[in-house]
């Protein structure tokens, strides 16, 4: 896992830092500088814009990461490149020219609730599009083996971006309306950078001839569009029928939470960047020894980590919650729940990278249309009874099943888990850590109480783990730290 454990420390690394930034903008800047309703405005367009994304893109993102491995020569690869570049415009002006016809229908439905959204229903479609192209362009530089300066950009680029433009905004250089169309034009001007990255890797020498195994590609490509579809819904289902049933400034202080929560998810983010490519490499190969290898470690490694992450958080809610305005305290529910989710997609290790891979993903496609229908279902009833915690029960139940699925189908279908008896212990570790650490309390400002917690449940979980090893990866990073330190 060399170059896997290298490449992901760093895209964990850009991750964090880019997440430090959205924390700052999430929870202080966007609080204080611009109302709950135009917070949520935003919250809302861009889980939307998210949403769409795997639909306007095609499937492409993921059928280049697939199928790149499988052309050996260089005019087969122009060929599939050529293709993998211009497919997504089949479905992007189409749709264009339906949203453009049906303008006024579609957007007084998505607008009931909330009339604001009306006028900037057209900015969903942009974003879309920037999403769209922006993950084709990272893939395109991805199967070269190169991810981190994509990470970089899809973590910690639009963040800063939004940083300064928040600012402008408080210092009056911007109104309230002029963010939002900026904050769309920092994802199109991340698009565009990552292109002429991505071309800089592998220079695009258009060739619109067909290949061996395009039938193959286009049908992949169809089905892998749903599949895309179904894991942005679980993610961001939720903070649209929010926007559908509740007021919209509710969908700013939801989103929040689900914000805080998210942060769990980056080693899971950051790993994939560069294993799911490696993954497809050893499907392609049919080396399942190494694959079952891969699958463990990810898993393992991945629940070590999100593990600290979801104990760091879950020990300091409270006084984190104590350090932003008391009317976006409300999610501590949410928080919990989604951070559970957070985690139990991390236990997985690389199982979506195996799934989508395989000849087996029309599994995974039926598998995730299903519980989408069960999302949608459970958010209808959800939310109307429970508000933005039903929203988040509806997403717990959904990823729950929906990785229970997941595990069980690899375990028939390639006669291997995730699971090792370290896993058992580490689950032993995190029960044991919320038990000691999470009802202690010190009399100081909570930022030095979550100092002091932080610093002494880091040194105990860490000791933990070096010491009886369950990780050599991890025990391997941990040496080479304390060698430098030395």
């Amino acid at each position: 896992m060399g170059v896997v454990v290298s490449q992901s420390i760093k895209n964990t690394v850009a991750t964090y830092f880019g997440f430090g930034i959205g924390a700052i903008n999430v929870l202080f800047l966007f609080t204080n500088f611009i109302s709950d309703t135009y917070f949520g405005l935003i919250t809302f367009m861009l889980s939307t814009a998210n949403i769409m994304m795997p639909l306007m893109a095609f499937g492409t993102n993921n059928t280049l990461i697939k199928f790149y491995s499988i052309f050996k020569t260089r005019q087969s690869q122009n060929s599939f490149l050529t293709l993998m570049l211009f497919l997504p415009l089949a479905i992007i002006i189409p749709l264009g020219l339906i949203g453009h016809l049906s303008f006024n229908t579609i957007s007084n439905w998505i607008s009931q609730t909330n009339p604001i959204i009306k006028d900037y229903y057209w900015l969903i479609y942009v974003s879309a599009i920037a999403f769209a192209y922006f993950e084709v362009f990272y893939a395109w530089s991805r199967v070269q083996m190169q991810s981190v300066f994509g990470n970089f950009m899809k973590e910690v680029f639009h963040r800063i971006g939004t940083t300064i433009l928040l600012f402008c905004l408080y210092y009056d250089f911007l109104n309230v309306e002029e963010l939002i169309y900026s904050i769309v034009g920092i994802y199109l001007l991340r698009m565009i950078i990552m292109s002429i990255y991505a071309f800089g890797l592998r220079h695009p020498v258009l060739k619109f001839h067909k290949f061996k195994s395009l039938s193959k590609v286009l049908k992949y490509t169809a089905l892998i569009i749903v599949a895309g579809s179904v894991a942005n819904l679980i993610l961001e289902i939720d903070k649209f029928m929010l926007g559908y049933y509740v007021d919209i400034e509710k969908v700013a202080y939801y989103g929040v939470a689900i914000y805080i929560a998210s942060v769990i998810g980056v080693p899971l983010r950051s790993l994939h960047q560069i294993i799911s490519p490696v993954t497809a490499k050893l499907l392609n190969e049919k080396d399942i020894v190494e694959l079952k290898k891969l699958y463990q470690k990810s898993s393992l490694n991945l629940y070590i980590i999100s593990g600290f992450i979801f104990l760091l958080i879950i020990l300091n809610i409270n006084e984190l919650y104590m350090l932003i305005p008391e009317k976006f305290s409300g999610g501590l529910i949410i928080v919990i729940l989604i951070g559970v989710a957070k985690l139990m997609d991390s236990i997985l290790g690389n199982n979506n990278a195996i799934l989508f891979n395989s000849d087996y993903y029309r599994m995974a496609l039926l598998l995730g249309v299903f519980l989408v229908i069960i999302t949608i279902g459970f958010n209808i009833i959800f939310i109307p009874l429970f508000g933005i915690n039903g929203a988040a029960f509806a997403t717990f139940i959904a990823v729950l099943l929906y990785n229970l699925a997941k595990i069980l189908f690899v375990q028939y279908a390639f006669k291997m888990t995730p699971f090792t008896i370290d896993t058992l212990k580490i689950t032993g570790l995190i029960i044991a850590s919320v038990l000691v650490f999470y009802f202690w309390e010190f009399p100081f400002h909570s930022i030095i109480n979550i100092g002091l917690k932080t610093v002494l449940f880091s040194l105990f979980y860490g000791f933990i783990v070096y010491n009886f090893s369950f990780s050599d990866d991890i025990t391997s990073i941990l040496n080479n730290l304390k060698n430098r330190l030395k």
